[in-house]
């Protein structure tokens, strides 16, 4: 069964908290999810920004190979016409192909908010959609808060589903507009409707309040539902829209049902990515398929057995939605943990070398370190009980000194003694602060003799106090992010003194980076 996929990112999406796309984004948007292979993609509203107006007459010079452009706006306003209507209007100026009309079906809305009679909302939707259709326009109707409108009034709700149909609707979508149905009464209603109208193709439109929204998404389509609207990321007002991110992979890989062209599935992962660094938004690294995390295995039990059988602790195949399998190493881990990062890595220790590392890790988690966000800190630690592990530096001594000087303020200085290629080199750096002024010595001591260090620069740098209790003697716990322009690399370090623990992990990501420098 073919499931049409109904994209409202650049639309529903934008109205939640935090979301927002310039028209750039949004062509850009709007680009990917035609190669992506999404049936519609709806665009904005025209009649009710400026930002909107410019997308559509934009919009108009790209060449989409799979989707239909969508534009979307209301009913005409009580007691008027659909050919006065300014809104009404905007929808034709954009000249999409198609437009999505939305309107009332619960009697609350139409006496409280529209503040007209239930036969003149029967109006508005059937002569709305009928100009579309007579302007050549395919009219998918919105059917907005369709759930709590038949809870309330099964006959009214009805009824403007025939007043869509009778004005001319090429289908319409059924929403939980609040968010708050629940799957069975979503397959129910679902049910009954598609007994009233069991010829008519129908859609789904559903809100994540009750945290239900994928789930009442995918019983719509097993009650007969054959059109799913939906954002990617489920970014949208509230709690958000249904995620199609989760959706789409269900109906595909779950129900046998087919929403996308062959090979695009694949995709999904690198789509979910970039549409939240275009909204300038962090990726959920929890998110169902696409997240980092969605395939990461910590427990060693765990990741023993998926050595044996990958599909142990996995519901799908990862690279089936373009993601892929990780490996964590924590206190929770294993000897499979430490042979899998080894093997991810290229490495071969051996069994005495394994359990020296994994008995490592435990002790030093149980100090406060924290290695899952630190895989380049565990890579030093696997390649130094290698046979032929040489270190690129060793430090011999430290000393940071920061004080206040009349005239000049706070002042820091690094002093640093390290063996380098059994030459000792002894430096002092200045700066903003000690571990600005170790980092500046550690880089003056190794310049010369490795060069590749001028590349690197600090990324993020995170501090974590992990025992508040203990007051100033609290154990303090360093994360360093260091990047250059080729890759980004995480290190840990973990002492009651900060400055030590910033230093432990400053000395894993300079050692990393020049190791990795040396093999590319």
């Amino acid at each position: 069964m073919n499931i049409q996929i109904y994209d409202t990112t650049l639309r529903d999406g934008t109205q939640g908290e935090g979301v927002s796309f310039t028209c750039q984004d949004k062509l850009r948007v709007a680009r990917l999810l035609d190669d992506f292979g999404v049936a519609y993609i709806e665009g904005g509203w025209p009649g009710s920004n400026p930002k909107d107006l410019e997308f559509f007459e934009r919009a108009k010079t790209l060449e989409l190979k799979h989707a239909r452009l969508v534009a979307f706006g209301a009913t005409c306003r009580a007691n008027s016409q659909p050919e006065d209507d300014a809104n009404i209007c905007a929808l034709l100026e954009s000249e999409t192909p198609v437009v999505a009309v939305v309107g009332k079906t619960w009697t609350l809305h139409v006496t409280d908010v529209l503040q007209t009679t239930p036969e003149e909302n029967l109006r508005l939707i059937r002569a709305s959609l009928a100009y579309l259709k007579s302007r050549g326009r395919e009219a998918i109707y919105d059917a907005e808060h369709f759930f709590d409108g038949y809870r309330a009034d099964a006959a009214y709700a009805l009824a403007t589903l025939r007043a869509a149909w009778d004005g001319g609707a090429a289908s319409i979508s059924l929403c939980d507009t609040n968010g708050g149905a629940l799957p069975h009464q979503i397959e129910e209603i679902v049910g009954a409707v598609r007994a009233q109208f069991p010829d008519k193709p129908f859609g789904i439109h559903t809100h994540n309040d009750g945290e239900c929204a994928v789930a009442n998404s995918l019983v719509a389509v097993r009650a007969g539902c054959n059109l799913v609207q939906g954002t990617i990321n489920g970014y949208g007002e509230r709690c958000g829209n249904a995620d199609l991110c989760a959706i789409i992979p269900n109906l595909e890989l779950k129900m046998g049902m087919t929403c996308l062209p062959p090979g695009r599935l694949a995709e999904l992962t690198r789509v979910a990515h970039a549409v939240s660094e275009i909204a300038n938004l962090a990726p959920n690294n929890h998110q169902a398929y696409v997240g980092r995390s969605a395939f990461v295995h910590k427990g060693g039990i765990h990741v023993a057995a998926q050595r044996r059988n990958g599909h142990s602790y996995q519901h799908v195949d990862p690279i089936s939605v373009g993601n892929e399998m990780r490996v964590v190493i924590s206190e929770l881990s294993g000897r499979g943990n430490i042979l899998s990062k080894a093997e991810e890595l290229g490495l071969a220790p051996n069994a005495a070398n394994t359990a020296s590392v994994l008995q490592r890790i435990k002790e030093l988690e149980a100090r406060g370190f924290h290695f899952e966000s630190a895989d380049a800190s565990v890579e030093l630690m696997l390649r130094r009980v290698q046979p032929d592990y040489r270190p690129l530096f060793e430090m011999l001594d430290f000393m940071v000194v920061v004080e206040h000087r009349a005239g000049r303020g706070l002042f820091a200085e690094g002093n640093i003694k390290l063996r380098v290629k059994n030459e000792i080199v002894h430096t002092v750096s200045e700066g903003n602060g000690p571990v600005n002024a170790l980092d500046n010595a550690l880089r003056k001591a190794l310049r010369e003799h490795y060069p590749a260090i001028d590349a690197f620069h600090l990324a993020d740098y995170k501090v974590r106090i992990l025992d508040g209790n203990a007051g100033t003697a609290a154990t303090t716990r360093v994360l360093i992010e260091t990047a250059n322009h080729v890759q980004r690399w995480n290190t840990v370090g973990a002492s009651p003194n900060i400055i030590e623990a910033s230093w432990l992990a400053l000395y894993d990501a300079v050692e990393y980076g020049l190791a990795v420098a040396s093999e590319q």
